[in-house]
């Protein structure tokens, strides 16, 4: 074999460059023309390093900590950023406190080794786990341990109540439907007694509910383990660490590799390609605990191991919707039961439809509030308002504008709301309308979309609104979007950014930077998910 070592001479010696790299690019030259078996001294480490771009330096900007980026697309604005930064991006930047951090501290934690649980983020779920998993592999790497920078602390040393990790009980007072009849959606208003507890609140805030999974579900699986209900496990029985302790839906990674110790050939090998993130039979995303033992019929995992693969059961977030000075002692929410078909197979949302229809009046759960995160109304109670929340996201709109009457504040108020069909899908309808007629709530705009010939959303109705919508915005007022954060958080930005070029008289990229002064200056709001 042919050896050739680096030569110094096809770099000029005028070329600005030190001897380290002008060593680094005659190496790099001499390898483009080698012959196939011509063998290349490898540069130093230190003649590599001379050359190599310099990592980019954490600024503290975040452009990744936007809720309605993908991952990938976080992933891409945070390359190159040192690890807490990168570990951050992988959350799904909603700061909704469900992990017990927001999304800053809890990578600041993990780089710390302060926090060793990587699947934490509830609302970034498996993509998030995954990504996190992959990132922490680097805390293994002496040169990649850094000392992260100070920011908020975890929040597990706060009284009962707010916290995940110290909740308080809560009585379960109340529930009524919604809806009227020929709707297709079902919506709950769920009412709690906060008396016998420590639990206290504010309007914009959320609540914490640690719900039980459905006997019904649990039942299928120790029939298809094959056990007894009264096994123990963990010093419980079988039943009571499924329904009370464990995730049943979706199924984690570490589900399928225990499938993949237990069985063997093409079994085996789907468990380990499923356990890696891929999908090879079109289904991962449907599979749920008992979904991957019926996936893998032969595999009979041992009880104990079984409840070792599954995560444990997180706590679900909802938007209050009520004001403690407009009801003392007493909280609301207000919640969509989530029901859908796979296969066969009926699924159920595990809280939704715990609140919906297994929990019964005077029953007690643990629950804690989740302190608002840039979510408040205006600290001047003159300031105008404008909230945009259709379906579920009107919750915190009916708790601001409960303050607002509670307090007397003088602002005004201009709510969005939107759902399928004017007969059977206006929530509150009557709170709304009395608050109209009081002059407490200024405009109310309504859009259905499915009363019409065409699809008519929020977003239609504020371009409709536009020359008013921007009057209020150049008075000052603060603009708040609550509910889903891919799609309808996107419109309505898109819809904002429309009018204020428009009447604002502006470009499309000075509406854009309009925009996001509003929400650098704390004007533009949202709680969205």
């Amino acid at each position: 074999m042919n050896h050739i070592a680096p030569p110094q001479s096809l770099i000029p010696e005028s070329a600005p460059f030190s001897p380290e790299q002008r060593a680094w690019l005659n190496g790099f030259f001499v390898a483009l023309v080698a012959p196939d078996n011509a063998l290349v001294t490898p540069l130093s480490p230190q003649a590599n390093a001379a050359v190599m771009p310099a990592p980019v330096e954490d600024d503290g900007e975040a452009p990744w900590h936007d809720q309605t980026l993908a991952l990938d697309d976080r992933m891409a604005l945070a390359e190159g950023r040192p690890l807490r930064r990168r570990m951050m991006a992988a959350m799904a930047q909603q700061d909704c406190g469900q992990c017990g951090y927001n999304c800053a501290s809890y990578a600041d934690a993990l780089v710390a080794r302060k926090e060793a649980r990587l699947n934490l983020c509830a609302p970034g779920g498996k993509e998030t786990a995954r990504m996190l998993k992959s990132l922490a592999a680097e805390l293994e790497e002496p040169s990649k341990r850094t000392t992260p920078r100070p920011s908020e602390p975890a929040i597990t040393s706060l009284a009962a109540g707010r916290s995940r990790d110290n909740p308080a009980p809560a009585t379960f007072l109340s529930r009524r439907r919604l809806n009227g009849e020929g709707s297709a959606k079902e919506t709950w208003h769920v009412e709690f007694d906060l008396r016998e507890s420590a639990l206290d609140y504010k309007a914009g805030d959320s609540f914490g509910v640690f719900a039980k999974n459905e006997l019904g579900l649990v039942d299928q699986i120790i029939a298809m383990l094959g056990a007894s209900h009264l096994t123990p496990v963990r010093g419980k029985t079988l039943r009571e660490v499924l329904q009370c302790d464990v995730s049943l839906s979706p199924a984690p990674d570490t589900l399928f590799e225990l499938i993949s110790f237990v069985t063997g050939g093409a079994q085996r090998e789907k468990a380990r390609l499923l356990a890696h993130g891929d999908d090879p039979d079109g289904d991962a995303a449907t599979l749920d605990a008992l979904a991957v033992l019926q996936k893998f019929p032969s595999a009979r995992p041992h009880p104990e191991a079984f409840v070792e693969a599954l995560e444990p059961l997180q706590p679900r977030l909802y938007s209050i919707s009520s004001s403690p000075n407009a009801t003392p002692r007493r909280l609301s929410l207000t919640v969509d039961a989530v029901r859908y078909v796979v296969g066969k197979r009926k699924r159920l949302g595990v809280a939704s439809t715990f609140l919906a229809e297994r929990i019964a009046p005077g029953e007690t759960l643990m629950a804690y509030v989740q302190p608002a995160h840039g979510f408040s109304l205006p600290d001047d109670p003159e300031t105008p308002i404008v909230m945009v929340g259709p379906g579920t996201g009107v919750a915190p709109f009916r708790a601001f504008l409960q303050e607002r009457a509670a307090k007397g504040a003088k602002g005004k108020n201009w709510l969005f709301f939107g759902h399928q069909r004017a007969a059977c899908d206006f929530f509150y309808a009557d709170e709304f309308e009395t608050m109209k007629a009081a002059g407490l709530l200024t405009r109310l705009s309504l859009a259905w979309s499915r009363d019409g010939q065409e699809k008519f959303y929020v977003q239609d109705r504020m371009r409709q609104s536009g020359r008013e919508l921007w009057a209020w915005l150049a008075e000052g007022a603060h603009f708040y979007v609550c509910g889903d954060a891919q799609r309808m958080a996107k419109d309505v930005e898109r819809a904002l950014v429309d009018v204020v070029s428009e009447f604002g008289a502006r470009s499309v990229d000075e509406a854009i930077a309009f925009v996001n002064g509003l929400k650098k200056s704390g004007r533009y709001q949202q709680d969205v998910y």
